[in-house]
C-alpha cells in the first residue's frame, strides 16, 4: 500500500487522540469524573467503543481508558528506511481515530452541545453540531442530526433486511457544486440507499449544499446530515456497529465478528468530496476496518489489491476525469463506480412519472404550506380498492382518470379519489387480493414530494407542490401502480388497469362496493386459524443480518416486524418458490397448547442452523420464537407481577423492568432464544392464540400508552372477547408507573386479574 496514505493517516489518528486526551483532561476538571455522557435515544451506550472493547462508558471518568486504548494503536510515522507495505498499522490508526472521535463527540454532549468548539480547542474536524431534533433531522430549519436513535434503526430494519434499503453511503465533504451535490444525493436516493452526510471542505459541507438547494434532509428521505465536521462521521460506523450487535445477535467486545460481520452483511462505503486532510485519511482508515472501501472525487493513491474489503480498499475517482458529458453525468458514473466497488445489489423500478422514485422517499411528508391537493384527510374522500377478474376483462396498462383532474383547483384544495386497481393472472388467488392492496401504500408513497398514509377507505393523499410544477397527475397514480406491480408482482400478476374516480356519484357507487369487499375479506381472515391449516410460512429475509434467527409465521401470528403476516408469506412463496416464505408443513401435533408440531421444531433447528431446537408458537416462557431486532413491540415477564409488560419500539419511556425499549431491545433481538422476553408484532397482541400457553391476554399488566391509544378499539374487542370489558382500564402504562413498586399499587388498586392467575414461574 501507499507510505503516502500510511503517513497521512497515521498523522491525523495521532492529532486527534491528543487533541482526546486533552479534552478528557479539560473535562475532568471542568465537570468531574462522575458526569454522565451517553448518546441519546441509544442502548449501547457508547456504541463503537462498546462493540470495539466491551467497555460500556456511562460516566466521564470510564472514557480514561478509552482513550489510553487508542494511544496504544498509534505507531510511529513510517520512514523509507522502516516502511513495510501492510495495511496493519494503518488500520490500527484508523481504529485508534474512531474511538478518539467517538469520545469528544461524548464529552460535547456533556457540554451540552455547543454549536462552537469548546473554548481553547480548535477541533480538527472543524466546527460542533448545533442541538439535534432528536433524529427529525433538518426539516427545513438547518438543525443537525448528531447519532441514529435506536427507534430510527429498528424501523429501517425490515427495509434492511429485505433488501429495500441495500446499503449505505457515508458522504464526506462538499461536492463540486450544489448541482452535483443534490445529483449525488438523488441517484443514491433512486437506489433506495441510505445516506450519511458529514464533513466539510474549507468550512462548506455538502450539508450546506442540499439545504441552499431546498433538498429535504432527514430520516424520511434516507438522507441523514450528522454534522459539518469530520467527526460526526463516527455516528456512520456507530450505527453499523449497532446492527452486529442489534441484529446479528453479536456482543460487546466482539471487535473481529463485528467487524466481519459488517464487512459480509452490511453494504456499506464512503465518497470523500473535495481535499482530503489528515484526519479525512484517519477516518477513511477506520471505515476500511468495516469493510467500507473509500472513493474519492480528487487524485489520491489508491489501494487497489482486495483483502480486508470484498473488492479495491481505496478507489481514486478524479472528478473533472471522469468521462461524461457535464457534471451531472460525472456524478451518476461516480455513484455507480461506488456501488460497483461495494458489492451493492440494487434493483430499481422503471417508473414513468416526473419525479424522483424510490423506497427513499416512503413516509414524506408534505407540510400544509407546500401541498397543492389532497385527497382524503378531514375534508375529502379517499379509497383505494384492489379486485381479481378475468384475464379477458383486464386491459393491461389501460389507467383512465374518471372525472376532473386538481389543475384547475386553488391551490391547497382539497377533492374525493378513488382509486380501483384491476389485476388478472394465471396464477393470481383471491387470497392475495388485500396483499397487494396493501401494497398501494408503498408504491405511491415512493415518489417525491407525495404523501400517502393509510389504506382502504381511510386513505390520505398529498401532492406537494413541487410535484405538480414538474407534472405530476392523477394519471402517475395509475401509471406507478401499473409499473409497481409488474415488477414486484410479476408471477402472479400477468395485467395491470387502473381507473381513478373523482366524480361524487362514482365515488359513492364504488366506495360501497369496496367496503362490501373489506367486510367479506376481514370475516374470511377472522376464520383462518392456525387449526385450520395444514403448513405454517419460514420468513428468512431478516437472515441477511440476524443468520440464527428463525421466524415462523401462521394464521393467527404474523411476523415480528408486523409487516409480514400469513397470506403474504403465502403470496411470496407463489411469486418466488426458492425465496426467503417457503411452506412448513406442520406434521404430527406435539403440544397444541404450546404450539410444538413436528414440521415446526425440524424448521426451527434447520433455519437456525441447529441453535434453535424447538420453538413454542404459543408461549413466552417455554422456548420462544427469536426475534432480529426489527420488531414493533417487545412483551417481557415482570416476575413481582406474574403478569408481563408491553412496549413498543416508538416509546422511549422507563419502563417497570428498570430499562428502556432500547436496552431491552438488546435483549430480545439477534436471534436469542430468552425464555420471559420475546419480540413481536403489535396486532399479535389482539390473537387469540398471543402466549394462549401461559394465560394469555390477561397477563398484560402494563403496556405503552402509545399502543393503548393507536389499538384502542382491537384491544377493547379482545377485552370483551376475554369476558372483562375494564381490562384495558386495569393495565397500568407509563403515566402510572415505571418502577416495580408503583406498578404492583396499581394493579392492587385496579383488581387486575393477573394477580390471582396461576404463577407463569
Amino acid at each position: 500500500m501507499s507510505r503516502y496514505i500510511a503517513t497521512r493517516a497515521m498523522r491525523g489518528a495521532n492529532a486527534l487522540v491528543t487533541e482526546a486526551e486533552m479534552m478528557l483532561d479539560k473535562a475532568m476538571v471542568d465537570k468531574g469524573g462522575e458526569t454522565k455522557i451517553e448518546f441519546p435515544n441509544t442502548a449501547y451506550y457508547l456504541p463503537l467503543i462498546y462493540g470495539m472493547t466491551g467497555e460500556a462508558v456511562e460516566t466521564l471518568d470510564q472514557l480514561q481508558p478509552v482513550v489510553k486504548r487508542a494511544r496504544s494503536l498509534l505507531h510511529p510515522l513510517p520512514s523509507q528506511e522502516h516502511w513495510t507495505p501492510y495495511l496493519g498499522e494503518t488500520l490500527d490508526s484508523g481504529m485508534a481515530t474512531l474511538l478518539a472521535a467517538e469520545a469528544i463527540e461524548a464529552m460535547r454532549f456533556s457540554y451540552g452541545l455547543q454549536p462552537e468548539p469548546l473554548a481553547g480547542f480548535e477541533l480538527a474536524g472543524g466546527t460542533a453540531f448545533t442541538s439535534p431534533d432528536n433524529g427529525a433531522g433538518p426539516n427545513g430549519d438547518g438543525h443537525l442530526n448528531g447519532p441514529i436513535d435506536d427507534i430510527q434503526l429498528r424501523s429501517w430494519g425490515i427495509q434492511l433486511v429485505d433488501g429495500r434499503m441495500p446499503g449505505f453511503a457515508a458522504i464526506v465533504g462538499a461536492a463540486k457544486s450544489n448541482e452535483v451535490a443534490v445529483k449525488l444525493v438523488r441517484e443514491l436516493q433512486r437506489r433506495n440507499i441510505l445516506t450519511f452526510l458529514s464533513g466539510n471542505v474549507n468550512g462548506r459541507s455538502i450539508i450546506h449544499q442540499l439545504h441552499e438547494e431546498g433538498v429535504e434532509l432527514g430520516y424520511d428521505t434516507y438522507t441523514v446530515p450528522f454534522g459539518t465536521d469530520t467527526l460526526s462521521a463516527i455516528y456512520a460506523l456507530g450505527f453499523a456497529t449497532r446492527s452486529a450487535l442489534t441484529f446479528g445477535g453479536l456482543k460487546a467486545g466482539q471487535a473481529r465478528e463485528i467487524l466481519m460481520y459488517n464487512r459480509e452483511r452490511v453494504f456499506a462505503f464512503v465518497l470523500a468530496l473535495g481535499e482530503v486532510d489528515d484526519l479525512k485519511y484517519a477516518a477513511a482508515a477506520g471505515a476500511i476496518n468495516f469493510g467500507f472501501p473509500v472513493i474519492a472525487d480528487t487524485v489520491i493513491p489508491e489501494i487497489l489489491p482486495t483483502g480486508v474489503t470484498q473488492y479495491e480498499h481505496v478507489v481514486s475517482m478524479p472528478f473533472n476525469e471522469i468521462e461524461g458529458a457535464d457534471d451531472l453525468e460525472r456524478a451518476e458514473k461516480m455513484v455507480q463506480k461506488c456501488i460497483e466497488v461495494r458489492g451493492v445489489k440494487v434493483k430499481i423500478a422503471d417508473v414513468p412519472v416526473p419525479v424522483p422514485y424510490g423506497s427513499a422517499f416512503e413516509g414524506e411528508v408534505v407540510r400544509k404550506a407546500d401541498m397543492r391537493v389532497e385527497f382524503g384527510g378531514k375534508k375529502s374522500r379517499a379509497f383505494e380498492y384492489l379486485r381479481m377478474l378475468p384475464l379477458d376483462e383486464v386491459d393491461d396498462g389501460k389507467i383512465e382518470v374518471i372525472g376532473p383532474g386538481f389543475e384547475d383547483m386553488d391551490p391547497q384544495g382539497s377533492m374525493d379519489v378513488g382509486i380501483v386497481v384491476d389485476v388478472a393472472g394465471r396464477e393470481m388467488q383471491e387470497d392475495f387480493e388485500p396483499v397487494l392492496e396493501r401494497q398501494i401504500h408503498y408504491f405511491i408513497n415512493g415518489a417525491s414530494g407525495i404523501q400517502h398514509i393509510g389504506q382502504r377507505d381511510i386513505a390520505w393523499i398529498r401532492i406537494s407542490n413541487t410535484a405538480a410544477e414538474k407534472g405530476f397527475t392523477l394519471e402517475h397514480f395509475g401509471k406507478i401502480l401499473h409499473a409497481r406491480f409488474h415488477d414486484d408482482f410479476g408471477a402472479i400478476v400477468d395485467k395491470v388497469q387502473v381507473k381513478i374516480y373523482t366524480e361524487p356519484a362514482d365515488i359513492e357507487t364504488w366506495l360501497a362496493t369496496a367496503r362490501e369487499a373489506y367486510d367479506y375479506r376481514n370475516k374470511r381472515l377472522a376464520d383462518l386459524t392456525d387449526d385450520a391449516v395444514e403448513e405454517f410460512y419460514s420468513c428468512t429475509l431478516c437472515q441477511s443480518f440476524a443468520p440464527d434467527h428463525v421466524c415462523v409465521v401462521s394464521p393467527e401470528r404474523l411476523g415480528l416486524c408486523g409487516a409480514y403476516n400469513w397470506l403474504d408469506c403465502k403470496a411470496s412463496f407463489s411469486i418466488n418458490p426458492t425465496g426467503p416464505n417457503q411452506p412448513i408443513k406442520l406434521g404430527k401435533l406435539v403440544d397444541m397448547d404450546k404450539g410444538y408440531w413436528e414440521g415446526t421444531n425440524a424448521y426451527a433447528k434447520q433455519g437456525s442452523h441447529g441453535v434453535v431446537e424447538e420453538v413454542a408458537m404459543y408461549s413466552i416462557m417455554e422456548n420462544p420464537m427469536t426475534a432480529c431486532g426489527c420488531f414493533e413491540c417487545i412483551v417481557m415477564l415482570i416476575p413481582e407481577t406474574n403478569g408481563v409488560m408491553v412496549v413498543n419500539r416508538e416509546d422511549t419511556s422507563m419502563t417497570p423492568a428498570g430499562m428502556t425499549f432500547s436496552t431491552l431491545a438488546g435483549i430480545a433481538g439477534g436471534g436469542m432464544q430468552t425464555p420471559g422476553v420475546m419480540g413481536v408484532g403489535k396486532f399479535y397482541l389482539v390473537s387469540p392464540k398471543f402466549i394462549s400457553a401461559d394465560g394469555g391476554f390477561k397477563r398484560i399488566v402494563w403496556m405503552s400508552s402509545v399502543l393503548k391509544e393507536s389499538m384502542a378499539d382491537e384491544l377493547q374487542a379482545v377485552a370483551e372477547r376475554e369476558g372483562d370489558p375494564d381490562l384495558i382500564k386495569r393495565i397500568a402504562d407509563e403515566s402510572n408507573a415505571t418502577s416495580v413498586d408503583e406498578l404492583l399499587a396499581w394493579l392492587e388498586e385496579h383488581n387486575h386479574p393477573a394477580l390471582i392467575m396461576d404463577p407463569m414461574i
